[in-house]
């Protein structure tokens, strides 16, 4: 009679990663409406951007009755500068509780056991697990010691690990997670793997590129069996991630590698349809996902900041509809822009709770220099007198006539 394998328990308001395809954490492309469209699109978990620890510690927590969503937020720091100016708030981090419920995991960006507890508390009692960013190799990350700098330090990683299993997931009822990058040997990074596996943790997700390696570099799978078996062996899921283009080649891979699960980032970015299934149509057309982008960021009063960039994402660039929507202010000209007309009265709404006020358009503007040259005209100022009175006049340009003050919209 042969044992069961091992498997680290699942806490009972947590949830296993094994058999799932999910959405990888990306700072931007992970904030709630991505993370919905995701969900919609059958992504069977979702991983929320990664929050540093000491920007959560700190944040009041409220519930939108607009929106439905549980929003942490703080007064923003700016506000110093101009004692005078009307106090604003940050929001650091939205949740939506019924549409997420048992399938968000929050990531977590922490140098720090006391702080990664501290800050994990405000939101384990509405997620299904606590994610800790060990992979992340951008400067802002590494050089407070977070991120991929974490990897360089294994014993204070599973340091992490084990106060958010003991101080957060046992008393929640969560998971505790990881996710890391290859070393620079498999030896090391199975030696890595081990140590951390025996801290309680749930899962694994590996992302397979070392740290010094960029996205447009290849992923490297060599090492991705040993892992799997390490996982395996402490009863931990083991997730990988990296070059998953869609659902069906993340289940080809999980079976080739006998990994418990897969993470699409770069293809869900450019395209969340990617986790639908040859049955149900595969990849739909951008214009459809644009569509169910933009309602449901108006659903949640998405930052239009946010919602700017995840639409250049999503659209083909060199459209000329894509340049138009660059241009955009609010939600109003987007939805012009994108023929919804159909969201113009929601889109209406949002902007006027966000306080975005519109753009003059082109139309207006030519409107405006009209009137100047009627205006002129009615006051005697005909073409026959201005001609004979040129010599004492300045050009346009001289007298400011058609400069634009229009400033471009900044994409957070």
């Amino acid at each position: 009679m042969t044992s069961s394998p091992k498997r680290v328990p699942i806490p009972k308001n947590g949830v296993d990663y094994r058999g799932k395809v999910v959405l990888a954490p990306m700072v931007r492309s992970g904030e709630l409406p991505s993370r919905l469209l995701a969900l919609k699109y059958g992504a069977d978990l979702v991983w929320g951007p990664e929050t540093i620890d000491k920007s959560m510690i700190g944040t009041t927590k409220r519930i939108n009755p607009v929106t439905s969503t549980i929003d942490y937020s703080r007064v923003s720091s700016n506000g110093g500068r101009n004692p005078s100016a009307p106090v604003k708030e940050s929001n650091i981090y939205r949740l939506h509780p019924a549409q997420e419920n048992g399938r968000l995991v929050f990531q977590i960006g922490t140098s720090s056991p006391t702080t990664a507890v501290e800050a994990a508390k405000l939101v384990a009692p509405h997620v299904a697990g606590i994610d800790v960013n060990a992979g992340c190799p951008k400067p802002f990350s590494t050089s407070g010691g977070m991120g991929a700098a974490l990897l360089q330090t294994p014993d204070h990683l599973a340091s992490i690990l084990a106060a958010l299993v003991t101080e957060v997931g046992s008393v929640f009822d969560i998971g505790i997670s990881v996710k890391i990058r290859l070393l620079e040997t498999p030896g090391k990074t199975e030696a890595l793997v081990r140590k951390l596996c025996g801290t309680g943790i749930t899962g694994l997700t590996v992302h397979c590129r070392t740290t010094p390696m960029r996205p447009r570099e290849r992923a490297i799978r060599d090492q991705l069996r040993m892992i799997a078996d390490v996982c395996r062996h402490e009863g931990v899921a083991c997730v990988m991630n990296g070059d998953v283009k869609n659902r069906e080649e993340a289940q080809q891979l999980m079976e080739e590698f006998r990994v418990d699960g897969a993470m699409l980032a770069t293809a869900a970015e450019a395209n969340p349809s990617s986790f639908r299934t040859h049955e149900q149509g595969g990849l739909l057309p951008w214009r459809e996902v644009v569509q169910d982008y933009m309602k449901i960021a108006l659903d949640v009063d998405n930052k239009w900041g946010n919602t700017k960039f995840t639409l250049g994402q999503l659209m083909p660039g060199k459209l000329e509809v894509s340049r138009k929507v660059t241009r955009c202010k609010g939600y109003t000209e987007a939805c012009e822009a994108l023929d919804l007309e159909d969201l113009l009265d929601r889109a209406r709404a949002v902007d006027e709770r966000l306080s975005i006020s519109r753009t003059p358009d082109a139309a207006a503007v030519s409107n405006a220099k009209s009137m100047n040259k009627t205006a002129q005209a009615a006051g005697g100022r005909t073409g026959g007198e201005r001609s004979s009175t040129s010599e004492t006049r300045h050009s346009l340009s001289e007298r400011g006539v058609g400069r634009s003050t229009a400033k471009a919209a900044l994409a957070i």
